[in-house]
């Protein structure tokens, strides 16, 4: 497997306790990711959206549709991190999930409209959280791992410029 294509901007560096500035940097990948993502799909047929970044990879529907599941599960959990002790997630299978209906179909707009309004909540919420309640934590257990909300900020902006990238590189082929 082409590492390049599966990570074009690389793997996500773990910071444990990401600084202002960081986090900062993080939010506003995350207030402006709908627009860009809509700017990167402008002109686009629904033939475009069958094309993939890599043979094992999924299409252009499916990554725009694993972005809204993805992003939804991430401010979920992030509210259950700031209103709970440590609270253990529930994970879910981002393959099995593509293969979905909802997730296969080429018709996209719903997913972006989703995209658009959750993160001018999450990031809404996000910037008005203090400093302590960015350590807060939830427990993946699958992963065995904490996860501060600070960290995941910082996790979810590169997991919008990854998806970003794998959307230009399949629409360049």
């Amino acid at each position: 497997m082409n590492e390049k294509l599966k990570f074009p901007i690389g793997k996500f560096e773990w910071i444990e306790k990401p600084n202002s500035t960081q986090i900062e940097s993080a939010l506003q990948v995350l207030s402006n990711f709908p627009q860009r993502l809509k700017e990167a799909l402008a002109g686009t047929s629904e033939k475009d959206f069958l094309k993939h970044y890599r043979t094992e990879g999924w299409n252009i529907a499916q990554v725009v549709h694993h972005l809204a599941d993805s992003h939804l599960h991430s401010y979920l959990r992030m509210k259950h991190a700031v209103l709970e002790i440590q609270p253990h997630i529930k994970d879910y299978n981002e393959a099995d999930w593509a293969t979905l209906p909802d997730a296969t179909n080429t018709e996209i707009s719903y997913s972006l409209e989703l995209l658009n309004a959750l993160h001018k909540r999450w990031t809404v919420f996000l910037k008005q959280l203090d400093t302590e309640q960015l350590k807060r934590s939830y427990f993946h257990p699958e992963r065995n791992k904490f996860y501060p909300v600070g960290t995941t900020i910082l996790l979810y902006a590169w997991h919008c410029e990854h998806h970003l990238e794998h959307i230009k590189i399949a629409l360049a082929n």
